[in-house]
């Protein structure tokens, strides 16, 4: 895809958006199952079921996705994405490139070893390894535009207002 073809595939989007604000905003969703057989969830993805267990740091055998490894991983699909957008649209060419995620975790703080231990991750790095002959200024701004539009990166750094309520469904 070009920047001319990435114009006209969102543009529709950008004037229905720029015409109808309240379009835009909208409420994205997604469903865990819990496990019956021990600590566990399936969550639905449009390519399938991904079961979730505990990480092997906390008990689990591997065998499942973890969770924070997910949020880690859904935020290097979202910058890659992003990365390979703003790259398009500014016509800077890359023949390759990877997004690696690491994140730091002190597992005494979700298993209640440490109650002054952290829960969750204390250091989060992104790092783009691009083949590209694009020149240092267009690489850092190409980065700079993918931090600034990546969905997933902007969340972590501005934390949204969470809440979480239960009902009784028997």
């Amino acid at each position: 895809m070009n920047a001319d073809q990435l114009r006209a595939l969102q543009a529709p989007w950008k004037e229905r958006y720029r015409n109808d604000p309240a379009q835009a905003r909208q409420t994205l969703h997604a469903t865990g199952c819990l496990a019956s057989d021990g600590p566990g969830c399936t969550v639905t993805t449009p390519t399938g079921p991904v079961g979730c267990g505990l990480h092997p740091a906390t008990g689990g055998d591997g065998s499942s996705a973890c969770a924070a490894e997910l949020l880690l991983q859904a935020l290097a699909a979202c910058a890659g994405v992003t990365l390979t957008a703003v790259a398009t649209a500014l016509g800077i060419p890359l023949r390759s490139g990877t997004v690696h995620v690491d994140g730091d975790l002190d597992f005494r703080g979700t298993l209640g070893v440490d109650k002054t231990a952290p829960v969750g991750f204390t250091a989060i790095r992104i790092r783009y390894l691009l083949d590209s002959d694009a020149d240092d200024a267009q690489l850092a701004k190409l980065t700079e535009l993918t931090e600034r539009y990546c969905v997933v990166y902007q969340t972590l750094c501005h934390a949204p207002s969470l809440s979480a309520t239960w009902q009784r469904t028997g």
